[in-house]
């Protein structure tokens, strides 16, 4: 295992790099194996990615779902909270 010490100028760069450590602990102790030494071919690895990217378009849509219901939510609280002054603008 190589090991480096590295000055973070960007604490949001720093915790991306540390997420990718543990991603690759976890890929370690699941397979054995680091990716370099994973013996799958390149349509094996393209499927893999795949998968992983269609996972990711799906966890983006929940994420979009929940923004928006949150949004609707904070419109209505707020229109709510307003006085009607003019029926004639509703």
């Amino acid at each position: 295992m190589n090991k480096k010490e590295i000055k973070f100028r960007d604490p949001v760069v720093e915790k991306v790099v540390n997420k990718f450590t543990s991603r690759s602990d976890v890929g370690f102790k699941k397979y054995g194996v680091t990716l370099r030494d994973d013996p799958g071919n390149l349509f094996t690895w393209l499927n893999h990615l795949q998968e992983e990217l269609m996972d990711g378009i799906l966890y983006i849509e929940r994420a979009k779902e929940e923004f928006t219901d949150g949004i609707q939510e904070e419109i209505l609280e707020y229109l709510k909270g307003m006085e009607v002054k003019d029926e004639k603008i509703l």
